[in-house]
């Protein structure tokens, strides 16, 4: 363990690189992004993104996955945290995707999805990483809904159905350029809540 102190404002050189790894796969995908490109963003050298990653860039990608996986889990935490009613906290939680991908000229789609499908069958560490992050995703909506008096067999589906409707309509709005798909989805997934409830 190191005994410097680093700066909070000046992330340290794996997290640049991770979060380099992370953004640029979101945006153009696995096959997409190049080492030397990630080691550019992150401003790193080729030799320190080796260091900490001496698997490659499919480490790298697995690590980029973990990453995106935290940062919509605390994005979907805090969206559940901030409504009793988890039909109210999902369909603000969709209006909130939805003006991001905007404000991201529609490219920041979800960093999961987008590394993981350009590797699907060739790389099962990397598809192991997004089935762990779409699981812990679905935890979090599970516990809501049971919390607030679902059946467990209920919150179990309905929980599948809600990940997977979100990520649906958030390709949807990145092709359409719109944010009609996420917010349609928020008020549907809403409504399947009500009737289970």
């Amino acid at each position: 363990m190191s005994t410097k102190t680093k700066s909070a404002a000046t992330p340290d050189t794996r997290t640049r690189i991770v979060r380099a790894a992370s953004s640029l796969m979101q945006r153009q995908g696995y096959d997409g992004t190049g080492i030397k490109q990630i080691a550019q963003e992150a401003q790193a050298t080729l030799g320190s993104v080796y260091h900490f990653f001496p698997g490659g860039k499919q480490e790298l990608a697995v690590a980029a996955i973990h990453h995106g996986d935290q940062e919509f889990f605390d994005v979907l935490r805090a969206a559940l945290d901030h409504e009793d009613d988890p039909a109210q906290a999902i369909t603000a939680l969709c209006r909130t995707l939805a003006d991001g991908l905007c404000a991201s000229d529609w490219i920041d789609g979800c960093p999961i999805t987008t590394t993981s499908l350009g590797t699907a069958g060739r790389a099962p560490d990397i598809q192991a990483a997004a089935a762990e992050a779409f699981a812990r995703w679905r935890g979090l909506v599970h516990d809501k809904l049971r919390a607030s008096g679902m059946s467990e067999r209920d919150a179990h589906d309905l929980a599948h159905t809600v990940i997977s409707t979100m990520e649906g309509a958030e390709l949807a709005a990145q092709v359409s350029r719109s944010k009609e798909p996420l917010n349609i989805a928020g008020k549907h997934l809403a409504r399947l809540i009500a009737l289970h409830r």
